[in-house]
């Protein structure tokens, strides 16, 4: 029994491969080559009216679909960013949204990957707001954009803030 116990302990634990195994007989890729990913491709989707899909898609890179669902069968991402302002009417847009997802009833084969809350004015959200988003956190990730004073006048090449590098990451934008 110690004998082989000792055995096992030299061969190591047993490892199991899922799909296919290259034989020896197949090329394996030079040691030096270098794996690249391309980012992401995002659908930003509007829950209401006014929400910042054109500007975010402009900033971030990504496909504005307005307030319509993407098309992947015609070349459009099938990720999505659904997107709001931080009013009232805002926040119960993504939320009327979310509960669509979770009912089943948006089409089929999108992938709802976070909420994206552009902010509807500088400062602090009122407290009923802070508490309407904190909910929509608990189900889905949200990033948030804050006020753009240069945005409001249209010039969309200022310096992203640093509260949006996470958004920048995850679209894959390098400017932050």
């Amino acid at each position: 029994m110690q004998g082989q116990r000792e055995q096992q302990a030299l061969s190591g634990p047993e490892i199991w491969v899922r799909g296919p195994v290259a034989g020896p007989e197949q090329r394996q890729p030079e040691r030096n080559a270098r794996l690249t990913a391309s980012p992401r491709r995002f659908a930003w989707v509007a829950t209401h009216g006014g929400a910042g899909t054109t500007t975010l898609a402009t900033v971030f890179g990504g496909h504005d679909t307005g307030r319509n669902w993407p098309r992947p069968e015609h070349g459009e991402p099938e990720s999505i960013l659904l997107v709001a302002r931080t009013h009232a009417t805002g926040l119960t847009a993504i939320s009327h949204t979310l509960d669509t997802f979770r009912r089943g009833d948006a089409p089929p084969g999108l992938d709802l990957n976070a909420v994206v809350l552009v902010a509807d004015a500088p400062g602090r959200l009122p407290r009923q707001l802070a508490e309407h988003v904190k909910l929509i956190s608990s189900v889905i990730d949200v990033y948030h954009v804050p006020w753009m004073p240069a945005w409001r006048i249209g010039d969309l090449t200022a310096p992203l803030p640093r509260e949006s590098a996470d958004l920048a990451r995850l679209t894959g934008t390098a400017a932050v």
